[in-house]
């Protein structure tokens, strides 16, 4: 079983480049992190605004602990949010016979 977090960003006009810049900061540290399964950044194309965090975890524990990292922290909280106008964080878990 695992879980999944998606994270939906809209960035403030003209931040793009760096809020890509802090996450690809922010996924090599979590790639490192215990149960961390993946960790992808992805961001529209036709809205370059729009940023689309997949990330997988062993357990929603392991997500917990990514959320209380020194690096999350700093980085998420710290240096990302401030340059958005909107965050939405869904999480979800595989069910049924389609779960591996």
């Amino acid at each position: 079983m695992s879980h999944v977090v998606i994270a939906r960003y809209r960035t403030a006009p003209g931040a793009q480049d760096e809020v890509l810049a802090h996450l690809a900061e922010m996924a090599r540290a979590s790639l490192g992190e215990r149960g961390c399964r993946g960790y992808r950044v992805h961001q529209g194309t036709a809205d370059d605004r729009t940023i689309v965090l997949y990330e997988e975890y062993e357990a929603e524990a392991d997500f917990t602990a990514h959320c209380a990292s020194e690096h999350f922290q700093a980085i998420v909280l710290g240096k990302v949010v401030p340059l958005l106008e909107h965050r939405e964080v869904v999480q979800v878990t595989p069910r049924g016979e389609a779960a591996v």
